[in-house]
């Protein structure tokens, strides 16, 4: 191990606590959520979901590639969906590769987390389809925190997530037990 590498490596991935995520910014949200706290939170679902899981998954690949799969917004920063209408259908993924390369170089499994990320992009893969379901699932989340908190609408972020299917059962089952919570809370608030 190459401790210089490694300094490298949490400088730029660390920095992540820096970068908030846009979808909240462009709703005229302040003080929101960093990617780091985004991704800690996609942790924590993959931990509730894993054992859940009706075939084989390896729970801590699946953790793994919760802590990376959003690590090249570190370099790029966190591009809001609508922005990618503007953009070639590729222009993201490979300029995530890039970045994602970029950060992990030198590291002794660079090769191993690039193939789990990418599992993650495809979702080609139990662990990949998982990390998939619970990054969904905590923007939700952080949604209905935050029109409890501040008192807004975020309807834009409920929009269609019903006709969406979740790839896990349980995450489903979530999903939909949090979208009953907000009803109930919109029914309460009148």
């Amino acid at each position: 191990m190459d401790p210089e590498i490694v300094l490298s490596f949490l400088y730029t991935a660390l920095g992540l606590k820096r970068v908030p995520r846009t979808g909240w910014l462009l709703r005229g949200l302040t003080d929101v959520e960093s990617v780091a706290e985004h991704a800690w939170g996609v942790a924590l679902v993959v931990l509730a979901l894993a054992s859940e899981s009706e075939g084989p998954l390896d729970r801590e690949k699946a953790l793994i590639i919760a802590l990376i799969h959003d690590l090249p917004e570190r370099s790029l920063s966190d591009i809001p969906s609508p922005a990618l209408a503007h953009l070639p259908p590729e222009a993201k993924r490979e300029a995530e590769e890039t970045a994602l390369a970029e950060i992990l170089r030198g590291l002794p499994d660079d090769a191993q987390l690039r193939a789990w990320w990418r599992e993650f992009e495809e979702a080609s893969t139990p662990e990949g389809r998982l990390v998939r379901d619970a990054d969904r699932l905590e923007m939700l989340f952080q949604a209905y925190l935050y029109e409890e908190s501040r008192g807004v609408r975020l309807d834009d972020f409920w929009a269609n997530q019903a006709n969406r299917p979740f790839h896990f059962p349980a995450a489903q089952a979530v999903y939909e037990a949090l979208a009953r919570a907000r009803a109930s809370r919109s029914r309460r608030r009148g």
